[in-house]
């Protein structure tokens, strides 16, 4: 298989930044004085931002409005992306190889786009990548193959010359079905490894990045 081009979700795939997600919303009720449920994180997991806000105020008695907390809780996120989260190891080195070889690069992901290009230009990897897709670009989440075609689309690259990067099993499986040949990336958020493991036709081992390169060769 020659690779002429690379799909890379972010948040646990490129960067580690799945923590800033998963304790969210427990960490913003806290900072208001609440106790959050042992099963917030959970419940919200599948919700936008502002499905998320209308539930904090309809089951937590958050008093402010879907604005105001929307606008906390994005204050929180830009933050992170703009000053704590990094490049998963190996990443960097892996998209400097990629580049050399003449590989072209895009993002496909659910989270906003100025978060990426703030974490992105901190780290000095923002030229790597060609094109960045969002979940709100395509008006659908990653149980649909839309943003991997779009993302496809604009790399100008063929589904048989390019290789996928995700580290959540969903996304891997919804690019796996959609015909792409897909790399799994373990990430501590996704607690089905062996099931990742087993639907990617690569897997990242100890940041191993290259080898889905040299054995698709």
């Amino acid at each position: 298989m020659t690779i002429r081009a690379a799909i890379f979700d972010f948040d646990g795939t490129l960067f580690d930044s799945m923590p800033i997600w998963e304790n969210l919303s427990s960490s913003y009720l806290l900072s208001l004085g609440i106790t959050p449920h042992a099963d917030l994180e959970d419940a919200v997991v599948t919700m936008s931002l502002e499905d998320a806000a209308r539930y904090f105020r309809s089951e937590y008695g958050v008093t402010k409005s879907v604005d105001e907390i929307l606008a906390d809780i994005h204050e929180r996120i830009d933050h992170a992306y703009r000053c704590e989260v990094l490049p998963k190891p190996g990443i960097p080195e892996f998209l400097e190889s990629l580049a050399l070889q003449g590989v072209r690069m895009g993002i496909a992901t659910a989270t906003d786009r100025k978060f990426i290009e703030l974490a992105l230009e901190r780290c000095g990897l923002a030229h790597y990548f060609a094109t960045i897709v969002t979940s709100a670009d395509v008006g659908t989440n990653k149980r649909e193959p839309d943003i991997y075609r779009e993302a496809l689309r604009r790399l100008n690259a063929k589904r048989n010359e390019t290789l996928v990067f995700e580290d959540a099993l969903h996304a891997a499986q919804t690019a796996t079905r959609d015909g792409f040949t897909v790399v799994g990336v373990p990430d501590t958020s996704e607690p089905n490894q062996a099931a990742l493991k087993d639907i990617s036709t690569y897997y990242v081992e100890e940041n191993r990045y290259e080898d889905c390169i040299n054995h698709s060769g």
